[in-house]
Formats: C-alpha cells, structure tokens, sequence
C-alpha cells in the first residue's frame, strides 16, 4: 500500500480512496496503489464488496501527464483494469467530478457505477492522436452499443452523468457524499444479493455498416486518423471475444504511438498549457478587472463585449451615433441569445446581462469608472490616436487602455496618450465571443502588470493567449500575409486558386486561402496592399488581377461574387470563371508561362513559406518561443491541430529538408525566398525548434 490509496473497511465493504489531488491522476503510484488495495480487499475476511472512490475535485481524470514519453512502469493500466473486474468481490466505482480517458476505465472495469449529478464522463483519447488503450472501446460499446459508443469517442467529449445514467454508462445518479452514496448503493446490492456483473461478460454490441461508419469519421476528421481507428477498436469489440478484442485495441493504440499525429497533438496539448506560463510574469499582480469599456459596437467590439458579458465583466460600449447604439446593442443581444439557445446561459441570466450588464452609450465620460479599455474602431492610424487621445481625457489613472489592431504599431498608438506603459494591443479574432486566440501585443512601454493584466483578461473571456511583440501583423497576420503571398506567387506561376484551396483542405486546413479571402472579404486584401504600396520593395511579386475584382465591387460572400460564385440558399460556392481570365491576362502581361503543380509542391511551398516566416518572426523575438507560432496558427488561423502547428511540422518533416527546399526555391525568387537566420543556426548545429522550447521553459 502506499499514500495514494487510503484503505478503510465499512462493516462487509473495502472502501478504496484515490488521493492523488488536485484530480487524482492515474500515476504510477495510483495505479500500484489500487492494485496492492485490491489484493488487501480479498485478502480481508468477511469483506464482500469493494468501493472504489476519489479524494476531492474528481474520481479520476486520467492519465498523470507528467509521465507522458517515459516508459511505462508495471502494473500497466490494461492490467490494472482487468484485474478490478475479474476481482471475487463486487466492485462498485462511485464517481464525481470528472471521469475521463484511463478514469472512466477504471470506472468501466467496476461491476456498477453509481455518479453525482454534477459528474461528466468522457474518453477524450482521440484529442491526443490516440484511443482508448486500457479496454475503453471494448467495455463501452457492451454498454451503449456501438453507434453511441462510437460518437463518445470519436468525439472526446465530456457527457454529463443524465445522458451517461440514459446511455447505460451509469447505473445510477444520485446526489450526496460520493464515499456515503458509493456504500449505501454498495450494501444495498449485498442486500439484494446481486452478483458480480463483469463488462466483458456482456453480450457484444450489435453490428453495424463499420465502412460506411468509418469513411464518415475519417472525413469529418479532416484527415485525423485516430476517430477513424476508434471506429476498428468498436468493430473489434462487435466481431471478436472480448480478450481478442482488447488485443486488437492494444494493437491498434500502439500503431497510432508510433505515429506522426500523436506527436504533433501530444505538442499541442502541452503548449496550450504553457502558453500563458511567461518567466517575466512570475510573481507580477495584475490590475483589478471588474468593468471594461469597448469602442465601436460592429461586428468585433460586440463580440469582445459578448465575451466580456459571458465573463461575468460589466461592459460600458461607445458608438458615435444613436442609430449606431442600437445596433450594437442588437448585435450583442443576438449573440447572447445564441449563447441562450445553446443552453450556455438561462433566461434570467440572458435578462441581467441585456439590462443590468451592458451599459451602451455616445458619450465617453461613461468610461470614467472602467478598468480596462478596447478600442475596436476602423484600421487606420489616425482613427485610432484620436480614440486614445479622448481615453486619455476621460479614463481613471491606472485604466488599462487596449487596441485591437489587427497591424498596426502600438507604439506609435500610445503615442496618442500621456500614459504609454498602460497601453497594450489585445488583438482578439472575429466573432471575438467564439475564437478562442488573443494576441498581447507588448509595447516598448508597457508596465510588466498590464502585461499581466491582459493574460488575466484572456482567461477570464477563456482564450488562449499569446504574448507578441510589435511589428506589421505581429504573429499571427504577420505569418498569414507571407504564406498567402506564397500562395498567389503559385497561382501567378501556374496552379488555380481552386487546386491551391483543396490540396490545402486536403492536408487538414478547415477552408483554402482563398475561400478564407472570400469570407473575410477581399476589400481587407486590397486594402492591405494599397497600405503597403508606397514601401514596397522592387523586388516584389504583388498579383493585381483579383484588385480588378475589387474596382468592380466584388469583395467575396459578402457581395455574392469573389474567388468563388455563392448563390442564395446554397452552400459553399463554386469557382469564378472570371479568374481564370484574369489571371490569365496578368501572366501574359508579366510574360509567365504557367507550369503544372502537384498538390505536394502545393503544400510544401505554402509550409515552407510559413516556417520560414515563423522563424524570422521566433529569430527576431515577437514571438519569444516556437511553441507561441504554433498556439496562434492553431487557435486563430485554422492550422490541423494533428500536425501541432507549423513549427512542430517543420520538426516532424525535418528542418534540414525545409531549409533544402527554401534554398531551392530561391533559385527563382531569391528576394521572397530568404531563408530565416534562426533557422539556418538550427539547421547547422542539428537542434529543432522544439529544442528551443525546453530551453525557454527551464
């Protein structure tokens, strides 16, 4: 025995209780501790049941990750469940909290289950590149059938303990101490005679179309393997005995261990947790939110007041007119009645935040009391200086005053007020109540606690937050303009934006650069370029065709006509056949003859041209770590979580091979085509960038 596992005896039950806090974490020593008290439990005379039960916040979370990529210590997990449920005594798991991944198989491997209202259940394997490895998709399906057990899994989600008790998941809910609930359940099936009830001695799961139910997985996938392989494991626990099923599911988690997904999903697991762990901040308070104030009520500044609101913030938002007030106060209303509609908030809830929460008004004085400012106006420096010279008047010493430029220089915007360390950028995404990416812009003069302050922010709106530095685009847009500009240097050279948008789709990426213009609108686009034209290098390669689009008032969805036509009523669109004409008519005035591209070459330009801006924007410290690139492309731009963002690819592929084609490509475009000191150290010395995110976390 050791201190993981606390053994007491009720009259004929063995009480088991799991203390491993804060959420009881499958550890090794858990995982001993079990095992050594289920051999006491049998080993004690007159005991006739066993209760298994979990100290504080959970009954058992899952695995302990701090044990992820060392060799596993006996007695394995697979081991350790098969022996609770071949186990004499009748075992009962009474469970609270969360059960989740290698927890609820523990729970599986009981005879009954028994769950406080509040209690969720999940196998989330499939987030991590993996599946059930300890009987998950054997035992559950027994319980379910195979169809519910399949959406569990293949989706990871979290059921809460009334779908799980309908589901068969559960035999029993009921609210109370889990330990008192757990032994009066446990003593009234002694009482009633009931006997032991083994998962695996159940009748197997009906069969189903298991093709037609894996092709579906796989595409909604994306090209993630690991829900797909779920679908086999299920198919297993239907067509083989229960001890050749679980030998295929061990076969089958150890194949996708040993795979590139696993890796890049693994990194983003742990880099969505170290993210917003920054040395500078250890130790650095932040400043009170209570209020916040929002500048500008269309489509960005209600969503950020729509977050705000969720968060439990009081929201004061400026527009210029009484027209533009009510619609921003529509704007918000709708997105808080969707937030209703989903279940997220109740009626009352929804009643308090419309008319005790949300203050909307012209006149700025109302700011006065705020603790924290977004300005969300139009992209243009001088619209923004004179918000910040009016913030200055009018907000309290101390108030943290934040743009949402999406570009341009906070600097140069705190220039605007007599108080430059309380500015910061706080660069949300669009709709800001939904993305879950924030960029903390840090300014030459920002205090270390509005830093701070904006961290604390973000997690209180539940966001992954990024420190950035300032530079055109910071991280994120900074990234995205150099690999689109890869993307229409192809489409200049001989590949359609339509064959670009699908070996991009293809490769995991939810939409095509240029579906993506299209949604976010073409006049951004075009905007951008007028902006940077008057600094632009000779050198250069701009594309003017689609600007012709745009002279014509063709801006993407918005206007029904962009890369692609989108009809009323339809889905989607389909490719303009106008750009073919237009593009055509550039290349022979630039005297192109386009060339044939295979969706790799696609893909491995488009990556190549992304890492290596990463690297630059990593070498020159806007993002101070590797990892921070990967969060923002993974949360804000729809990079395939699988791959664990493009630096975590580069690894994967090899960075000397990403350097060889970077250098190969210069060959033709040696301007655009500069290969990133950073990586070219990496390179030469035969570190990763990963490398370099364990440098940063020592």
């Amino acid at each position: 025995m050791n201190d993981k596992i606390a053994y007491t005896r009720h009259d004929d039950v063995a009480v088991l209780r799991i203390q491993n806090p804060p959420v009881n974490a499958l550890s090794h020593a858990v995982r001993q501790g079990l095992s050594d008290a289920m051999d006491r439990a049998e080993a004690d005379e007159g005991v006739l049941a066993v209760l298994i039960v979990g100290e504080g916040r959970a009954f058992i979370a899952g695995a302990d990750i701090t044990e992820f990529g060392k060799p596993p210590k006996e007695p394995h997990l697979p081991v350790l469940c098969d022996r609770i449920e071949a186990s004499p005594l009748l075992v009962v798991a009474s469970m609270h909290g969360v059960s989740l991944g290698g927890g609820l198989e523990v729970a599986l491997s009981a005879h009954y289950r028994i769950a406080q209202p509040t209690a969720r259940v999940g196998l989330p394997e499939v987030h991590l590149g993996l599946i059930p490895g300890a009987g998950g998709t054997q035992r559950l399906p027994r319980l379910t059938g195979a169809e519910k057990a399949i959406e569990m899994i293949t989706s990871g989600r979290h059921v809460k303990a009334g779908e799980a008790l309908d589901m068969g998941v559960l035999d029993r809910v009921v609210e109370g101490d889990p330990e008192a609930v757990g032994l009066a359940y446990a003593q009234e099936l002694l009482a009633e005679g009931a006997e032991r009830r083994p998962v695996s001695e159940m009748p197997a799961a009906p069969a189903i179309d298991w093709d037609a139910t894996y092709d579906a997985v796989l595409k909604k996938g994306r090209g993630q393997i690991s829900p797909a392989t779920a679908v086999r494991a299920v198919q297993a626990a239907s067509e083989l005995p229960f001890a050749e099923g679980l030998k295929k599911e061990r076969d089958l988690f150890s194949e996708l261990m040993e795979t590139d997904q696993r890796q890049g999903m693994i990194h983003a697991f742990f880099s969505e947790r170290a993210v917003s762990n920054l040395p500078e901040l250890k130790g650095v308070e932040p400043r009170e939110l209570k209020a916040i104030g929002v500048i500008g009520g269309g489509t960005m500044g209600a969503g950020i007041a729509t977050a705000a609101l969720l968060a439990g913030l009081v929201v004061v938002l400026i527009e210029m007119k009484d027209e533009a007030v009510a619609a921003a106060k529509g704007r918000i209303e709708g997105n808080l009645q969707g937030a209703l509609k989903r279940g997220k908030i109740s009626q009352e809830k929804f009643d308090a935040l419309t008319t005790q929460a949300l203050v909307v008004s012209t006149d700025y004085d109302a700011l006065k009391d705020v603790d924290l400012v977004v300005e969300a106006v139009f992209e243009n420096m001088d619209v923004k200086k004179e918000v910040f010279g009016k913030l200055d008047a009018v907000c309290k010493q101390g108030c943290v005053l934040a743009s949402n430029t999406s570009y341009l220089d906070v600097d140069e915007i705190a220039t605007a007020t007599s108080r430059p360390q309380d500015v910061i950028g706080l660069h949300f995404f669009s709709p800001a109540h939904v993305m879950k990416l924030l960029e903390v812009v840090v300014a030459d003069k920002t205090a270390p606690d509005v830093v701070a302050t904006g961290f604390s922010l973000g997690k209180a709106l539940g966001k992954i937050s990024v420190r950035a530095g300032v530079c055109d685009g910071f991280i994120g847009n900074r990234i995205l303009a150099t690999y689109r500009t890869a993307a229409d240097h192809m489409v200049l050279d001989g590949a359609t934006p339509f064959q670009i948008d699908k070996a991009l789709v293809g490769f995991g990426f939810a939409m095509g650069p240029f579906a993506v213009a299209d949604l976010a609108g073409l006049d951004i686009g075009w905007m951008t370029r007028k902006r940077k034209a008057r600094d632009r290098h000779p050198e250069e390669r701009v594309p003017t065709y689609i600007d012709k689009l745009c002279e014509e008032g063709h801006f993407g969805q918005k206007t029904g006509e962009g890369y692609y036509v989108y009809e009323k009523g339809k889905r989607g669109g389909t490719p303009n056949p106008k750009i073919a004409k237009l593009i055509a008519t550039e290349q022979a005035e630039l005297g192109i003859t386009p060339r044939e591209f295979s969706d790799e070459d696609i893909v491995r330009r488009y990556m190549c041209a992304m890492v290596n801006e990463a690297a630059k924007v990593v070498g020159e410290g806007i993002a101070r770590r590797p990892l921070d690139v990967d969060m923002t492309l993974l949360f804000g731009y729809g990079f395939p979580r699988y791959w664990g963002g493009p630096m975590k690819w580069a690894d994967i592929v090899g960075l000397d091979t990403v350097l060889a084609d970077i250098e190969c490509y210069a060959k033709d475009d040696a301007w655009f085509w500069q290969p990133a000191p950073l990586l070219k150290q990496l390179v030469a010395e035969g570190r990763t960038f990963d490398d370099l995110n364990k440098e940063a976390a020592k």
